[in-house]
């Protein structure tokens, strides 16, 4: 998959596996023409070829095919994405080929600093690297220079410093060409690799106070080198040469910390073409950029593991009049990043600060992909542990974190062939402690499967369920959802976690989900269980306006119920309502009044309580400290106590999120536990269903669990446009469901 590092670990390997072709080839060629030349070889002259890579099993391709031309075509026509590419390759081979600008300035500045460090202290060049360079070589030279300004989308294969590289030059050349009769060819390529590394350090984009010692030795070694590699010395003093090079990467941790300095020098450019270029990207903590960072490749991607939540980007322009902003046309240009599971995008804007409007110019896209947690397949022996609250951040602290064994109690309630299907959507099961509430997260807790519960690492978190202790949420299948919500109409009103559950419900009783976009306004459906089922939505709090400009609760509530008529006043009609951390007990007496005043006190009102979110140091929001989130259970308790006073059903997500608040999706605030994806097509990869790998013996609970993975499965193999992905929004809007659908249980007398 594009998302593992295996994929970039495989075209690194195409790479190298064409470079190896192409220089035994060459080498290849010149010694079967060693004697008296037949021809002479065409220096300006080139060739696109086209090949054929074939990958078994392995991340290790195999070369099928070359073709001596150029060659896109995959049947008989191209279609119109070949052209594309075709066209864009052809411009660009044509920019390469045939620049609108010398390179000479370059090639004689990289020449002088060659023979500046190949002076010694008493400003005597050292006899010992005395050679003059050919003609041919220094034309070789200057035209490798000139390529190396217009590579455009090109990358470079060779010259290359990679290691494999080095050692098959140096074994090909030894083996082909014992008597160095190929002494021109072998100077050529040590000629351009040192050509190449000059160049880079020339225009590394480092600052000469981070470079240090260590670059001044290496550039110093590398144009002695190149001296010596042209006089052809004898193999170990090459293969050591080429050990001893110091790679232009060893102070980029420096150079790190050195950027986030509100102290550092910045250095830039008033070249016209490096208007649309920036300098350099950086990462807190330091991360490795795929590919690696050039000024005209404008997209990047790297990876990093799951417990790395948040990453601080930085980047800086080339050129003087411009500046960097991240994601807007006025964001920083430096900024801490909340990182969600999958996949996360960031834009880096560059803009022209010369005219009177600044004016984007160009833009680099950086995707980061974040690793789910590490899951060990189940084995036949296994124990089940519990957790309510991550380590990492303690809730409640006087209560216990991470895994534990379940109590005897605990385990032997959940075992029970038969468990009675929860009233309410947050159970509290028998008290163990001195007060009911001090223990309530002990009575309902997320359950897996490991090999040790003291080694988060030996579980199976793809078999992980929610568990109250003496009760189980229904799972409802396809047609009793549709039935329960027939004839109804459900209104939601609330921020983007609670417009999760209802595209959730959405693609649950249609089966699909033929539309979605981010709503911050009122929407209505009307095509929900082939027209049976009525929704609405009406985003709440709209905090882009001022204060003064933002529509109340009351009023967002009363143009939603106005949007939605006609009501009845049963339970036909179902408010839900809730969000992230806007929520408090002042909205439920507004909710209270509100329905009184039009005549609906009798319709279902459903609190959905707040949820983890905001707790990551994130610019350009709000975040909590770690006392505020630990006052949110205070809070959560007070909304739901005066909800059930009230007569209002609640859903507890405040519990299931606190737990797993590291498995959030991308968005600024942390919160996000679904997000709505295109559904995978037929041209892609089917999604692998996953079989647990034994029968649980664990009652009833697990019936659901199965039930649910089952309804999980069917929605990303459907022909539905969209898919809402999240496990943690799945449990808690299949809670909710339950509580809506026992209501019409009981209508009807079941």
């Amino acid at each position: 998959m594009f998302f593992r590092s295996s994929s970039q670990q495989a075209f690194d390997s195409m790479k190298e596996t064409i470079s190896k072709l192409l220089l035994i080839a060459e080498v290849l060629s010149e010694s079967s023409i060693s004697g008296p030349k037949t021809f002479s070889r065409c220096s300006l002259c080139f060739q696109m070829l086209t090949f054929d890579i074939g990958f078994s099993t392995s991340i290790y391709p195999v070369v099928l095919k070359v073709h001596e031309h150029f060659d896109l075509q995959v049947g008989d026509d191209l279609n119109s994405q070949d052209q594309i590419v075709k066209q864009f390759l052809l411009e660009d081979a044509f920019k390469f080929l045939l620049p609108n600008k010398s390179s000479t300035s370059s090639f004689f500045e990289v020449l002088e600093s060659m023979y500046k460090l190949s002076v010694n202290k008493d400003g005597n060049f050292q006899k010992e690297h005395e050679q003059c360079l050919s003609l041919a070589e220094i034309n070789s030279m200057v035209d490798f220079v000139k390529e190396l300004k217009n590579l455009g989308h090109f990358e470079l294969l060779f010259p290359s410093s990679v290691p494999k590289i080095q050692n098959l030059l140096h074994d090909l050349y030894h083996m082909v060409d014992p008597m160095r009769r190929l002494g021109s060819v072998l100077t050529a390529h040590w000629l351009l690799s040192n050509l190449l590394e000059q160049f880079q350090f020339r225009n590394k984009e480092a600052h000469t106070n981070l470079v240090g010692w260590r670059n001044k030795k290496s550039s110093r070694n590398s144009s002695r080198m190149i001296m010596k590699w042209s006089k052809l010395r004898n193999s170990s003093l090459e293969n050591e040469s080429i050990k001893q090079r110091a790679p232009f990467n060893q102070t980029r941790g420096s150079k790190v910390l050195d950027f986030f300095s509100e102290t550092k020098e910045r250095r830039c450019s008033h070249d016209k073409d490096t208007l649309s270029h920036i300098r350099q990207i950086f990462t807190s903590p330091h991360v490795d950029l795929n590919p690696k960072f050039n000024p005209r490749i404008r997209e990047y991607y790297f990876e990093v593991p799951f417990d790395m939540v948040t990453v601080k980007i930085g980047a800086e322009p080339s050129n003087c009049q411009c500046q960097v902003h991240l994601d807007e046309k006025k964001g920083p240009s430096v900024a801490n990043y909340p990182l969600g599971l999958g996949i996360n995008k960031i834009s880096i804007l560059v803009t022209d600060e010369s005219q009177l409007t600044p004016e984007i110019v160009s833009s680099y896209i950086i995707t980061v992909y974040r690793e789910d947690r590490p899951s060990l397949p189940l084995f036949d022996d296994y124990m089940v542990c519990g957790f309510v609250q991550d380590c990492g951040s303690l809730i409640q602290p006087k209560e216990p974190c991470g895994l534990q064994p379940l109590s005897p109690e605990y385990f032997s309630a959940i075992s029970q062939t038969q468990l009675k299907t929860c009233e309410t959507g947050d159970p509290k099961g028998c008290s163990f402690l001195m007060e009911q509430r001090e223990s309530s997260t002990l009575q309902r807790q997320w359950i897996v499967p490991c090999l040790s519960c003291s080694d988060n690492r030996t579980c199976d978190w793809r078999a992980i369920t929610w568990q109250p202790q003496n009760c189980h949420h229904a799972i409802l299948t396809k047609p009793e959802l549709q039935q329960c919500v027939e004839g109804r109409k459900i209104l939601f009103i609330g921020d983007s976690t609670n417009r999760g559950i209802m595209y959730y419900l959405i693609e649950r009783a249609n089966e699909t989900l033929q539309e979605w976009q981010k709503t911050h306004d009122v929407k209505i459906y009307h095509n929900i269980n082939e027209g049976k089922t009525f929704i609405s939505y009406s985003y709440y709090p709209q905090f882009w306006l001022s204060v003064k400009e933002r529509p109340t609760f009351e009023k967002a509530l009363e143009e939603l119920l106005q949007r939605s008529h006609p009501l009845e006043n049963t339970d036909q009609t179902v408010l839900v309502v809730g969000g992230v951390q806007w929520l408090n007990s002042n909205h439920l007496q507004i909710i209270q009044k509100v329905l009184k005043r039009e005549n609906l006190s009798n319709i279902l009102v459903v609190i959905k309580s707040v949820g983890m979110g905001f707790h990551l140091p994130v610019d350009g929001i709000h975040s909590l400290s770690q006392t505020e989130v630990q006052n949110l259970w205070n809070e959560n308790m007070v909304i739901l106590d005066t909800a059930k006073r009230y007569g209002y059903e609640v859903v507890d997500t405040f519990i299931l999120t606190m737990g797993r608040y590291k498995e959030f999706l991308q968005g600024k605030c942390g919160c996000h536990f679904h997000e709505v994806v295109k559904s995978k097509t037929s041209k892609e990869s089917p999604r692998v269903t996953i079989k647990l790998s034994m029968h649980y013996a664990l009652g009833q609970y697990f019936n659901s669990q199965s039930k649910l993975s089952q309804l999980q499965d069917y929605a990303m193999n459907s022909q539905s446009p969209y898919h809402v992905r999240g496990p943690i929004n799945q449990v808690y809007s299949e809670i909710l469901f339950s509580r809506i659908c026992a209501h019409k249980r009981k209508a009807m007398g079941t």
